[in-house]
């Protein structure tokens, strides 16, 4: 919570939690109570998806993430797949061409081998279709029982365009908000592999990467604010996060953003609200509202954005707050969660 009048974050639990790997509340304390106040610089302090560092007239965006995702496979990628797929995304929503990526493995003792060679070759079509190489990597090995089958650890570099500045701390005023496609589709092909609940309807994971996409939304606005693509805690988090760091209010509209009715259904049978479900494959765009036109169309000429539109805009208020206005007329709000929805899901 934040305490105190100079609003420091404290953690209040004592050991680590499922919630503390989460997007929401509880990963924010400790990011923010515990790792910024350790390894604090100017690179890190933003804490976007990627941190921009320069080499001479160079700028570059760096970025890691950890998948321990369960199970390791399901309908539409695997955990190789979104381990590449997530490590470009959040290259590119900074603007940046991704140049290059790591790739290392723990791997618990008995794994079998043929399976292991499937999530690699999974990797390089994923790696493949991005246009980036894994150039680097690690392996470890841990006793049988010391850890969950695999995890898969990538990290990034790619290569910012002069001029180009995107961040949260940007949006202004009057933006629109644009989603590039549906909803939730990865947390529920992920938790129905998972739990073996059978949902029909044709559910699969939306794990891509995004980086063509992005690039031609970026030349068809020079004013774009900021890009995030949309992971742990799912939309509602992520509009928070831009709401905090912009100090605006968002309003987004129920009737706007896309779920697909198999998706939606699986959420009212589970309990979940879309909003705050994982995606692997969609992102978020800020723009002055006159560009938003041209960068909808940039998306949706796209096979990841067909399904691209306005859901909502920014606007002035005397605290960072984000509102939905329902499909009934009314309106409420969208609360940062305050720990894990769905544990394990990336």
């Amino acid at each position: 919570m934040r305490g105190g009048e100079e609003g420091v974050v404290m953690i209040l639990e004592k050991t680590v939690k499922l919630g503390h790997g989460s997007g929401g509340r509880m990963t924010h304390e400790l990011i923010e109570s515990l790792f910024l106040k350790a390894f604090f610089n100017p690179a890190l302090a933003p804490l976007e998806d990627a941190a921009e560092i320069r080499a001479g007239k160079e700028r570059l965006a760096f970025t890691t993430d950890s998948y321990v995702v369960d199970p390791l496979r399901f309908p539409g990628a695997d955990i190789g797949r979104i381990a590449v797929c997530g490590t470009v995304n959040d290259l590119a929503v900074k603007g940046a061409k991704p140049l290059a990526l790591s790739a290392g493995f723990i791997m618990e003792e008995g794994f079998p081998i043929s399976e292991l060679r499937r999530i690699a070759g999974s990797m390089r079509a994923a790696a493949r279709e991005a246009g980036v190489r894994i150039v680097t990597g690690d392996t470890k090995v841990v006793e049988r029982g010391k850890a969950d089958k695999l995890f898969i650890n990538t990290s990034g570099v790619g290569l910012i365009p002069p001029g180009l500045k995107l961040s949260s701390a940007s949006i202004r005023p009057g933006d629109a908000v644009i989603l590039s496609g549906r909803l939730a589709d990865h947390g529920v092909a992920v938790m129905n592999a998972r739990g073996r609940l059978g949902l029909s309807g044709g559910i699969r994971s939306d794990a891509a990467p995004l980086n063509a996409m992005i690039f031609r939304a970026l030349r068809a606005s020079s004013g774009m604010r900021a890009i995030r693509d949309i992971t742990r805690g799912g939309l509602g988090t992520v509009l928070n996060e831009a709401a905090s760091a912009s100090r605006t209010a968002i309003e987004i509209d129920e009737t706007a953003i896309p779920v697909k009715p198999a998706v939606e259904n699986a959420c009212r049978l589970l309990g979940l609200d879309p909003l705050y479900v994982a995606n692997e494959g969609k992102a978020v765009f800020f723009a002055p509202a006159s560009d938003a036109p041209k960068i909808v169309a940039a998306l949706r000429s796209h096979k990841y954005g067909r399904e691209a539109r306005v859901i909502g805009r920014v606007m002035s208020g005397k605290k960072p707050q984000v509102r939905l206005r329902t499909a009934i007329g009314g309106t409420r709000l969208v609360l940062t969660l305050e720990g894990e929805q769905l544990p394990r899901i990336c």
